[in-house]
């Protein structure tokens, strides 16, 4: 073959592949539209459309039924949906404090130490404790009280079965938290928990809510956390976490050793682990090895996410808002 054909075919497949790459790109991007007016409108006791009052949306989840609850700061604050935005029952008045999170002014903080602590009483507001709510794989139902520093278990009727924490107890034991952030689970029915705003670490229990170990400090380093705000674990055990105040998300073993981190990806408030194995950074989908998949229009992931097995996305705003998102 002569040096000029060779250099003809060379530049037919450099064109080729310049021409098949924004295909490639495109088949490995997914769209999300976003649905508006979810849920559909509450009614009046005159029987007209009414706008839900939401307070702050803190959370979201998916129940075994692929209804969807969300989680708010405000009366009857949780509150279950189908899918298409049909209320259909509320519930957990009085389940949480009044407490409310905030953080510390720069100034004011200690090296090393915490930049977050909770007002209590007047300066509280209803039900600001809520702050996040999750399904486990045999479809009951989790909730974080960040101020009451308690999680609680439910079954899918509402009722406490389990509580982890001491409420109204902070503390950095086996059995107390300070202003805890998230809970996840493992693939055997390990539960961990963030302990975040107060504390810095990741604590372990086994399904029967024993103790099992915990990791982690305050710092930048690997291990370290500036703020664990959420968790997820995936299908061989491994741990995500999202250290918001640190921009990263860090990645470890089941047991605690560090593994990875996807540094310098924003500070994300939300953290959702799909059925398929990827995981939603606030409003950025990513593979397990931390590249980006898609993103949502506007970016924003809100203070939670799910995903159903149907593939739609709902996102919980502070705003007093739930977002879905659809492919």
């Amino acid at each position: 073959m002569t040096s000029q054909r060779r250099t003809g075919l060379a530049l037919c497949c450099v064109v080729a592949v310049a021409l098949l790459a924004p295909v490639m790109q495109q088949a490995q991007t997914v769209k999300h539209t976003e649905v508006e007016g979810w849920p559909d409108p509450a009614v009046s006791a005159a029987g007209t459309p009414a706008a839900w009052n939401f307070g702050q949306v803190a959370g979201v989840a998916t129940s075994a039924n692929g209804y969807i609850l969300v989680l708010h700061r405000g009366a009857n604050p949780i509150m279950l949906f189908d899918a298409t935005g049909r209320f259909v029952r509320a519930w957990g008045d009085g389940l949480f404090s009044n407490g409310k999170v905030g953080g510390i002014p720069p100034g004011d903080r200690q090296p090393g130490q915490s930049g977050y602590t909770a007002v209590y009483g007047a300066a509280g507001c209803h039900a600001c404790g809520a702050h996040a709510i999750r399904v486990d794989p045999d479809g009951n139902i989790w909730v974080v009280d960040a101020p009451g520093h308690v999680i609680y278990k439910m079954d899918a009727t509402g009722r406490v079965l389990m509580e982890l924490g001491s409420k109204g107890i902070s503390g950095v034991s086996r059995t107390t938290f300070n202003l805890p952030t998230d809970v996840a689970f493992g693939p055997t029915g390990e539960i961990y928990v963030s302990d975040g705003y107060g504390n810095a670490r990741v604590v372990k229990y086994d399904a029967d809510g024993q103790y099992v170990l915990q990791w982690g400090s305050r710092g930048t380093g690997p291990g370290e956390f500036g703020l664990p705000h959420n968790l997820a674990v995936d299908a061989a055990g491994r741990v995500y976490v999202t250290d918001r105040d640190n921009q990263r998300v860090q990645v470890f073993s089941a047991d605690g050793e560090f593994l990875a981190e996807w540094r310098d990806i924003g500070g994300n408030s939300a953290l959702f682990m799909t059925s398929d194995q990827q995981l939603w950074t606030g409003g950025t989908l990513r593979n397990l090895e931390g590249r980006v998949v898609t993103t949502l229009p506007g970016g924003n992931g809100g203070h939670g996410m799910t995903q159903t097995p149907d593939g739609e996305v709902f996102v919980a705003q502070l705003a007093g808002q739930v977002q879905k998102f659809i492919e």
